[in-house]
């Protein structure tokens, strides 16, 4: 049995993990035909409603959503890469979001501005989407 080692993210790896969650972000509003509101985040429109994308690689446990941002957006997409390449797109309410967030670590930045919401609570709590092949 392979032990997983969970490496705490730097500055380096928090970079590499912002620019993928923008630009898969990005590719899988287009897929789902959510219009963009900002150049800056991932944030949407879809089906009326405005919307958060948050991506994740296959054996990421968790994505991050500000605190502010919690505060325009209606539900938070998580976009969770699959073994085969896809994206199971699942939406969680923004106001589960909150109750369920946890703090983010990090001392940097987003400390005391980042909340953590676990795949998991986006599994067993969210709502299928889609599953976007890219």
């Amino acid at each position: 049995m392979v032990k997983e080692t969970i490496m705490p993210q730097d500055r380096s790896s928090g970079a590499e993990g912002d620019r993928y969650g923008r630009e898969f972000g990005k590719r899988i509003a287009a897929a789902l035909g959510a219009k963009p509101l900002t150049t800056g985040s991932n944030e949407c429109l879809l089906n009326g409603d405005r919307i958060v994308i948050k991506c994740a690689h296959e054996g990421t446990k968790s994505v991050g959503v500000s605190y502010k941002m919690r505060e325009r957006i209606k539900a938070v997409l998580g976009a969770f890469e699959e073994a085969n390449g896809s994206y199971r797109v699942l939406r969680l309410p923004v106001e589960r979001c909150a109750s369920v967030s946890t703090p983010t670590r990090s001392r940097g930045a987003s400390s005391g501005k980042v909340g953590i919401i676990q795949r998991s609570v986006f599994e067993t709590e969210g709502t299928l989407v889609k599953i976007v092949r890219l």
